[in-house]
């Protein structure tokens, strides 16, 4: 049996483990060679961390999307939105992988979907590897990362990243092909 790398655990969630996933995955993106970062964001604070710290390398900054808190809006500011694009950042905007239309017939008729049960299996590693599961299938969808090369990608409990793995990314199409090939950081739950 070989390590390949170690997992970090965090005593608590959210955006206090923001800046150490963030050291702790451009670290293991230098020693892998990965060239695609994606990661979650909402008013795009982590959004701009990320674009910054991962400059030239290709950045996938994944919002919520439009309507998500309010009919007509959007969460990410329109100041956040430029220092990413700046930085070289793209920015992803759209219905989440597990929350489209399934999410629609769950409110209509009080029922739950297939979507919602993956979501919630995936919850018990965390909400940020749920997170992180989700936003990848999401830019490969867009076509935003390749499917043939591993990603790093980070998602959070609420505000910030505390949770970041090396995926290969997949299709949502194509979700049972997905490949957590390591878990960096995550909070001990």
């Amino acid at each position: 049996m070989s390590e390949i790398g170690r997992t970090v655990y965090f005593t608590e969630t959210g955006v206090k483990n923001t800046d150490e996933t963030l050291k702790i995955a451009k670290a293991r993106a230098e020693q892998l060679g990965i060239k695609s970062i994606i990661v979650s964001t909402t008013s795009g604070v982590t959004g701009v961390k990320v674009a910054e710290l991962f400059k030239g390398l290709n950045v996938v900054v994944v919002t919520h999307s439009d309507g998500f808190k309010a009919p007509n809006t959007n969460e990410l500011t329109p100041e956040n939105r430029d220092k990413i694009v700046k930085a070289g950042g793209k920015i992803l905007t759209t219905t989440h992988a597990f929350g489209g239309v399934g999410r629609a017939v769950s409110r209509k008729f009080n029922t739950i979907q297939v979507d919602e049960i993956i979501a919630n299996v995936l919850k018990l590693f965390g909400q940020g590897m749920k997170v992180a599961c989700e936003i990848s299938m999401m830019a490969a969808d867009a076509g935003l990362v390749r499917v043939d090369e591993d990603a790093i990608s980070m998602g959070g409990s609420a505000k910030g990243v505390d949770t970041a793995i090396v995926v290969r990314p997949v299709y949502a199409r194509d979700l049972f092909d997905l490949k957590v090939k390591e878990i960096l950081c995550k909070p001990h739950l």
